[in-house]
């Protein structure tokens, strides 16, 4: 197993879709790592255009995703805007 790397972390208000908020905190808990974590995960997978999930674990997400009824897509990505309350 490789050396742990030292890195600096920061605290961030970012705002993201309720449902999806869910099924990444179920996600990460099923894995046993923090939500940071796994974000990190995913986002340094996509920066090298890789998949961060295997073919099971996808199937994982999608039961997740129908637990919290998640039907977003990534054709959804960079159209979504906040209900006016």
């Amino acid at each position: 197993m490789a050396e742990p790397l030292k890195v600096e972390r920061v605290q961030t208000g970012m705002r993201i879709e309720k449902r999806m908020l869910k099924v990444l905190k179920a996600l990460a808990e099923y894995l046993d790592m923090s939500l940071g974590d796994l974000i990190e995960g995913i986002v340094l997978h996509a920066f090298e255009g890789k998949a961060p999930f295997s073919e099971q674990m996808l199937e994982k997400i999608e039961q997740m995703k129908q637990v919290y009824d998640l039907d977003l897509t990534a054709a959804h990505s960079h159209k979504l805007v906040e209900e006016n309350k």
